[in-house]
């Protein structure tokens, strides 16, 4: 029974050592492929590689031309412009229009929506119908007679700003908050600079800590000096101040700001009346503009603001703030027929760049330009 025991045992304990003899020579078998697969690695690191195709960089972008005026008004008039070439355009077929009552008065509809008022309105369609009435016209003819007709209603003497003859120069300027006041003065003031004249800033409105605020940041930015004054101090009592400071120091212009709240407030007027009046007691003749800053985007409630506020501190000219292609620009058209006041600049946009001399013409053929002839 025993050897019998150990006759079935020994296959099995034969098979273990098998076994364990195999793993064994796997393991010698690993070991001795490992220096083969690494020397064949490094045979692959050494081959020679093809070169690298050089790839010339990309040149630099060329930088983009920087606007002109009639550029910079093309894009402040562009509202203006789109409804005006859309209805226009709107209104022909390619064998163009009669003109009759009904023509006439969807073209009166279009330009009252430019904010051109009533007058001005008129005045084009009136002459819309004496030279073509009961003819075809084209929208050439159309765009022509609004062209002419708007740089009639907008035509102005060439309104430079009125300089001192010696000493400086004072330019009080006023408007409602958020007309574009604020940054219409560091416009002024980077304008002046740029021509090489020292400039001081009067923080006139001193209701509000946030335009105090502004301008200080605003004279910071354009290395100009600034008089100021806690919240609620006499206005006129800052503007005193700085035009003294321009004097001592042999400055060419005093710009003071001014309270902007709404000129339906009588305090308001005669506060700004006052402003005018102790100007003009330290310099004689001062101050030499008075400018009103409307909101191009305001459409027609700029009139009103005009009609207030130039009643009050006798405003010499208007300053159109802005202008950055949300406005309607057919607003300086009843502004110049009711007052009288020449437009001086324009602002186009934020930057203190943006800014220049008022141009009827320049002014018109940016809001006509890019007119496009009806699809056939």
């Amino acid at each position: 029974m025993k050897d019998e025991r150990r006759l079935i045992l020994h296959p099995s304990s034969f098979i273990l050592k098998l076994v364990t003899i195999m793993g064994l020579f796997d393991k010698f078998k690993k070991k001795t492929e490992q220096p083969a697969s690494a020397g064949s690695a490094d045979t692959a690191v050494a081959a020679p590689q093809p070169e690298a195709e050089q790839v010339e960089p990309a040149p630099p972008e060329a930088p983009q031309p920087k606007l002109g005026l009639f550029g910079r008004l093309k894009q402040g008039l562009k509202k203006t412009t789109q409804l005006l070439k859309t209805d226009i355009r709107d209104l022909f077929k390619k064998e163009g229009r009669l003109v009759d009552d009904g023509f006439l008065e969807e073209v009166r509809v279009i330009l009252i929506r430019t904010d051109m008022g009533p007058v001005g309105t008129e005045q084009i369609v009136g002459q819309i119908a004496t030279d073509f009435r009961a003819r075809v016209v084209q929208m050439a003819d159309i765009k022509d007679i609004i062209g002419r007709q708007l740089k009639q209603l907008m035509a102005q003497d060439a309104a430079p700003l009125r300089m001192a003859a010696e000493g400086p120069t004072v330019i009080m300027v006023a408007g409602v908050n958020g007309s574009g006041k604020t940054t219409s003065i560091a416009k002024l003031a980077r304008m002046f600079t740029a021509e090489g004249k020292r400039v001081v800033l009067g923080a006139g409105d001193t209701f509000r800590a946030a335009a105090v605020e502004q301008l200080t940041i605003w004279s910071q930015r354009l290395g100009v000096e600034i008089i100021t004054a806690p919240q609620g101090s006499d206005p006129a009592s800052v503007a005193h101040r700085a035009v003294t400071a321009a004097v001592e120091q042999g400055a060419d212009v005093c710009i003071i700001d001014t309270a902007g709240r709404l000129q339906t407030q009588q305090n308001l007027m005669n506060e700004l009346s006052k402003i005018h009046r102790v100007i003009g007691k330290k310099i004689p003749d001062a101050p030499h503009e008075v400018l009103l800053v409307l909101d191009a985007t305001g459409g027609q409630n700029g009139i009103s603001q005009a009609r207030g506020f130039a009643q009050a501190v006798n405003c010499t000219g208007l300053i159109l703030a802005k202008l950055d292609g949300t406005a309607k620009g057919g607003v300086i058209v009843p502004i110049r027929q009711q007052f009288q006041l020449p437009v001086k600049f324009v602002g186009t946009g934020e930057t203190p760049e943006d800014f220049a001399p008022f141009q009827p013409d320049a002014f018109v053929d940016a809001m006509l330009a890019d007119w496009e002839e009806p699809a056939a």
